[in-house]
């Protein structure tokens, strides 16, 4: 490698490190223009995708198999291994797996038929909170930073032009545009944390109602399984 082609590649390393400084200066100068409202929409910001993490990683623990786990534990109820059934739900705790154990557990004391699907009705209902968690404040971020965003525009074009009224007439329109330009920063701003707040709503909220399509879909399906084999079922 010559002295000047290292020359050459030391410039342009430089240059790209100053173009990165730039940019990040642009940011730092569009954060600081935009004002108070800036700090409330980063602060909703944080908050947003601290749930989205949470979602993933809680929604990640608890997804199952479904079509696996529904036939092993029909597979184990037509055996009349309810024991085997419950203890297999025990070793996967999930909604789907807590579900089917409610059912289990009546069918192993005997009971009706009618409180066998109640017990599992009414674990279903336990166990949708626990899928959701904070799912809804992505929908109530992603609405608020953009009014937030809204509120910090409408300040300062407000301050904009309450600064240019009383401007020498040469500098108002210089005056005007820049302010103007620092005021839609609130708004590309709260658009920049309420984008992603609503799409990964719709997308946990996907995620939720498959869930609990599934444990509609295999309590069904026990239930009918039980009550065709009755007489085979033993704890």
């Amino acid at each position: 490698m010559t002295i000047a082609h290292a020359q050459e590649m030391a410039a342009q390393v430089t240059q790209v490190a100053v173009e990165q400084e730039v940019q990040m200066h642009w940011i730092q100068k569009a954060f600081h223009d935009g004002g108070w409202p800036m700090y409330i929409i980063a602060f909703v910001g944080l908050l947003t995708f601290a749930i989205i993490i949470e979602r993933f990683m809680s929604l990640s623990k608890l997804q199952l198999d479904k079509d696996d786990v529904i036939d092993k534990v029909l597979g184990m109820v037509l055996r009349g291994d309810l024991r085997g059934a419950i203890t297999f739900c025990d070793s996967k705790p999930a909604p789907l797996t807590n579900t089917l154990k409610a059912g289990l557990v009546q069918a192993a004391n005997k009971r009706p038929d009618e409180e066998v699907q109640v017990a599992m009705d009414g674990s279903a209902l336990k166990e949708t909170p626990r899928l959701e968690g904070w799912t809804a404040f992505l929908a109530v971020f992603g609405n608020v930073a953009t009014l937030i965003g809204l509120l910090g525009t409408i300040v300062g074009l407000i301050t904009s032009f309450g600064a240019v009224s009383d401007a020498d007439p040469a500098k108002k329109a210089e005056l005007l545009s820049k302010g103007i330009a620092e005021a839609l920063n609130c708004t590309a701003f709260g658009l920049l944390v309420a984008i992603p707040a609503i799409i990964f709503y719709g997308y946990f909220q996907l995620r939720v109602g498959r869930a609990i399509n599934e444990m509609t879909e295999g309590s069904m399906n026990l239930m009918n399984t039980v009550v065709s084999n009755r007489d085979k079922l033993k704890y």
